[in-house]
């Protein structure tokens, strides 16, 4: 009896002192990778250096693990590229991004990833074949990690993604969402928040939940720093897309809370070493010659944006015989492109969405009705336009708030209300539109992609420098 009761107390006491050492969780995480093929032997490597120091170590992701490489997105199964170098890499979770909602979507990325995606917003019928947890608990040497996930909400109420891919699946402010699971920082030592909702709701939900430790965001594209400021005591991250940083995050936990928490940024593009394994991997992947066929040539760079999404707009109009175009302003995904060949894989980062053409006819005032309140509800900026120009007045240089449009004829000349026109735009711009339209849209069975390529191999040489169709002013 003497005996039990003194080993009762040992173990008692033991307990005591292992609760009450200083213990270190070390966590390294990246966002919106957009399938970055080329920088994963460098991260692979770092997390390889990491793992030597700290055997624990948990790697996550804010989400937008995918599109933007044909290379990856065209692949068979699709996303199988990035997403076998993430297993490789020995990533624990990631947040569900907007992008993950795309052609190439979530269903069968669950089935390839060794990973779960962690989203507490939305919920899944068995009928969508998505397959996400709310939240998941990691041991790391004996301290529990509690992590919960987010996806961004639009004002449709929907992630920012065409509508068609939400079939089965329902979504809730993350605002709403991620207050139900305070109760993991009672059962946790240590509270993580996966967003893939952007910098500045990050800080919203730290000002509103301070038993979150840390949040791991994306979704922004931001590039913070180790000066960044703890928000209402929560350590909040980000990095820049494609794999520019990642972040390695110590957090000190003594009796169960954390007590100090760092974070310090790696530039993975120029780390040293890589992980041979991974760089085997990526030459597999990208030795395939279809994207490298040349289609036409740039005698000048394409500058911005919407130089960009001229060349998509005539493209589509040469396909049509429409007389004018418009395409969402994010549905041309590169901002520049050089003097040189273009190749259809240059077409596939330019659109990696494959959207359907649609055509419809409208008179003159419907079409501008439509296009003033297509860019004003548009969540980042104005459309791009063939056949037509725009002077777009915004509140302030850099502001996506549009005070003011005037539409002028492709020769600068006035734009005429009373004409009938047929216009051709892509399925996406039709699902998100908000104002009846007139005319029944047909939707053609032929992509954005096909078109664009089909009119660079009938154009051997293009130039589209200055001739964007879309200025914009400030007040």
């Amino acid at each position: 009896m003497i005996r039990k009761r003194y080993i009762l107390s040992l173990l008692l006491l033991l307990a005591t002192v292992v609760h009450g050492q200083k213990r270190e969780v070390h966590i390294l995480a990246v966002n919106d990778i957009h399938a970055a093929l080329e920088g994963m032997p460098q991260l692979v490597a770092i997390i390889d250096s990491l793992r030597t120091c700290y055997p624990s170590l948990l790697v996550f992701s804010a989400g937008d693990n995918i599109t933007g490489n044909p290379l990856s997105d065209r692949y068979e199964p699709s996303s199988y590229p990035i997403v076998s170098l993430m297993n490789l890499a020995g990533f624990n979770g990631s947040a569900v991004g907007n992008h993950e909602f795309d052609t190439y979507s979530l269903p069968g990325l669950c089935g390839l990833s060794a990973f779960r995606y962690i989203c507490a917003n939305m919920t899944a019928d068995d009928s969508s074949g998505v397959h996400t947890v709310p939240c998941q608990v990691f041991d790391a040497e004996g301290v529990k990690v509690g992590v919960v996930g987010a996806v961004q909400i639009n004002a449709n109420g929907t992630p920012n993604a065409h509508p068609d891919m939400f079939r089965g699946l329902k979504f809730m402010s993350p605002f709403e969402a991620v207050g139900r699971y305070e109760w993991l920082s009672r059962e946790c030592d240590v509270t993580v928040l996966l967003s893939h909702v952007g910098y500045q709701e990050d800080i919203m939900l730290a000002d509103m939940y301070p038993w979150l430790d840390v949040i791991i965001g994306g979704h922004t594209h931001r590039q913070l720093s180790e000066k960044e400021p703890l928000h209402n005591g929560v350590l909040v991250t980000q990095n820049r897309n494609l794999l520019n940083r990642a972040v390695h995050i110590t957090l000190t936990v003594d009796s169960g809370r954390v007590t100090d928490k760092t974070a310090e940024y790696i530039m993975v593009r120029s780390f040293p070493k890589t992980n041979k394994v991974a760089e085997a991997m990526v030459r597999e992947f990208t030795e395939n010659p279809y994207f490298k066929r040349v289609l036409s040539h740039a005698e000048a760079p394409f500058s911005n944006r919407n130089e960009i999404g001229t060349m998509v707009c005539d493209a589509l109009m040469d396909e049509t015989g429409a007389d004018i175009a418009l395409l969402n302003f994010k549905g041309i995904r590169v901002t520049k492109l050089p003097a040189g060949d273009i190749s259809i894989g240059d077409i596939y980062e330019i659109d990696p969405f494959g959207s359907n053409i649609v055509t419809l006819t409208m008179k003159g005032d419907e079409l501008e009705q439509f296009i003033i309140k297509y860019g004003q509800m548009n969540t980042y900026k104005f459309p791009h336009l063939g056949g037509m120009l725009a002077d777009v007045t915004l509140d302030a240089p850099g502001s996506n708030d549009i005070t003011a449009v005037k539409l002028r004829a492709a020769d600068g000349g006035k734009f005429n209300r009373k004409k009938t026109y047929r216009v051709v735009t892509n399925s996406y711009v039709i699902a998100t539109n908000k104002m009846p339209l007139k005319d029944t849209p047909t939707v053609l069975n032929a992509s954005t992609t096909d078109a664009v390529i089909q009119y660079l191999e009938q154009h051997p040489a293009v130039n589209y420098q200055g001739k964007s169709t879309v200025r914009y002013v400030t007040k």
